[in-house]
């Protein structure tokens, strides 16, 4: 299926053969943490015709090719294409590159086999042979409709990082009567978030079913279609919700800020996407009319852009970020411990620390276990994944051009260098607070608002509790900022109020902020 030499990453995925003749999901769409045992090698100038053996030597998930037991499995080839980025720093590097947001190996394009039946023990040896003969089809960009419009433009700041054409974008949700109020400007409401959809609208009622309304609420919000309904009400606030689409070689989410490994993401976000959706959709082009806002990955992007860009937002509404203060990166000190995976009890107990739990506190996954599943989807921090692009933006480059990781993926050791490296950059969230406290402090009052679960699926409110001791240390219990958490047994992604509450919040905090003179008309009729 290739026509040209290819380097990538080839992955073969084995899952228990189903009983089910009319089975329908295929073991490459099944890739995923708690997903079947897989197994990664890289591929460097594969010729058409060529092969490639994946055997004993290769990255497993959870375990190596040598501990498969054996039985009668479905096998599944997947490539992914990697694209030669020759960067304005020197190196040249093979990184995946796509504009979906999607793990690496669903990218449109991708070759893969057809599943294959088969007897297999490792013992034995027996070859079994995969043909890359299918490719994997283009997704159709869903197109514009009254109320969401989607905007992509080349980024001349990432492309001339990276050697490549690259672009930026995002989904654009305007108010009630956009069109017929032409000389009004708006206040923005910019989201971050893995998988886009501007607070999740939907106008068609067929999606607002019981299933949709469970899930809504367990996260204590409404669903799309209810938020739709809200959102074009006559009574309802008028401003423009923004969902950045920041797709790059490394991650479908950009974090946001300049990074050696991933580039000027803040940059091309602050001056060349934003300034064009301002001129576009008539936003207002003052801070009091910029708000960030996001969950997890995008609740650190929210507080990272609000803390490295003070002067350029007006608040930050920050739901169960990514660790914001590497004393909790996770359930790891980085800065005193030596180990991601393992606990040292005493000389003789060590525990292994777990990524994820359920609500209960049942842990479901550990580091070691998602370590495993990151290095089989891809070598030198090229998972497409969470961790990796933990790293990967947080970390140095290293001698090869690819990112020099926090800790080692087969033994958890972490690599001091680097904390010390995020630390001075400002990555740790908290740390680059507390350092300048003395400008951020005045430029922040009133406009930080902190939301997690106290049973965060990841742990990820313990950071949040470091960064509210922080700020009483620096700043003392009487300074204008808000924390609030779900109890009990409130997990990730929960939210304080549901979609449209957050904008109302968003709107009353704008009107409160604004300069003196602003006209009222700037975010209501």
């Amino acid at each position: 299926m290739v026509d040209a030499p290819v380097t990538g990453r080839l992955i073969v995925v084995a899952t228990a053969q189903s009983k089910d003749a009319e089975a329908k999901v295929e073991p490459r769409q099944m890739i995923g943490m708690n997903g079947p045992p897989a197994f990664g090698v890289d591929v460097e100038h594969l010729a058409p015709g060529g092969t490639v053996t994946v055997d004993a030597k290769a990255d497993g998930f959870p375990f190596g090719l040598d501990r498969l037991p054996a039985g009668d499995y479905t096998v599944q080839a997947v490539l992914i294409p990697y694209t030669r980025a020759k960067r304005a720093d020197g190196h040249i590097i093979w990184v995946p590159t796509s504009d979906q947001r999607v793990i690496a190996p669903m990218f449109p394009g991708n070759p893969y086999s057809k599943p294959v039946n088969v007897r297999l023990d490792p013992a034995a040896g027996a070859p079994v042979a995969l043909t890359l003969t299918e490719k994997i089809a283009p997704v159709a960009r869903e197109p514009d409709t009254p109320w969401i419009k989607r905007v992509r433009i080349k980024s001349k700041i990432l492309s001339d990082f990276w050697g490549l054409p690259m672009s930026i974008g995002a989904e654009v949700l305007l108010p009630r009567d956009f069109d017929e109020h032409p000389d009004v400007r708006y206040p923005a409401i910019y989201t971050n978030g893995h998988f886009g959809g501007s607070f999740n609208f939907d106008t068609d009622p067929a999606s607002d079913t019981e299933a949709a309304r469970r899930s809504a609420a367990d996260a204590n919000v409404k669903t799309g279609y209810q938020f739709a309904k809200e959102w074009s009400g006559e009574n309802f606030p008028r401003m423009v919700a923004i969902t950045l689409e920041t797709p790059g070689p490394y991650f479908f989410e950009s974090y946001a800020l300049n990074s050696a490994n991933n580039g000027p993401w803040g940059d091309a976000i602050t001056k060349e996407l934003m300034p064009y959706l301002e001129k576009t959709f008539r936003l207002i082009d003052q801070p009091y009319g910029r708000i960030v806002e996001g969950a997890s990955t995008g609740g650190w992007e929210a507080l990272a852009m609000q803390l490295h860009y003070p002067d350029l937002f007006g608040g930050a509404w920050v739901f169960n970020p990514d660790p914001i203060d590497f004393t909790r990166y996770q359930l790891t000190d980085i800065y005193k411990e030596d180990n991601m995976f393992t606990l040292k009890i005493n000389d003789w107990i060590t525990q292994e620390k777990p990524f994820r739990r359920s609500r209960e506190g049942q842990p479901l996954i550990d580091l070691r276990t998602l370590a495993a599943f990151e290095g089989m989807l891809g070598s030198k921090g090229r998972s497409y994944y969470q961790l990796d692009i933990w790293q990967t933006t947080h970390g140095p480059v290293g001698p090869d051009g690819y990112p020099v990781l926090l800790y080692d993926k087969k033994t958890g050791a972490i690599n001091k260098e680097v904390v010390r490296y995020m630390r001075e950059h400002g990555f740790d969230l908290s740390g680059y607070a507390r350092d300048n406290w003395a400008t951020l402090g005045p430029k922040l009052r009133g406009k930080l608002h902190f939301f997690a679960g106290e049973m965060d699926d990841f742990y990820l409110n313990l950071a949040v509790y470091r960064y509210q001791d922080m700020i009483a240390e620096v700043a003392g219990p009487d300074y204008p900022i808000r924390f609030e958490y779900g109890r009990p047994k409130k997990g990730h992604n929960w939210h304080h109020t549901d979609w449209a509450g957050v904008v109302r919040e968003v709107a009353d905090h704008v009107r409160k902020t604004a300069p003196e003179g602003a006209p009222v008309a700037s975010w209501n009729y």
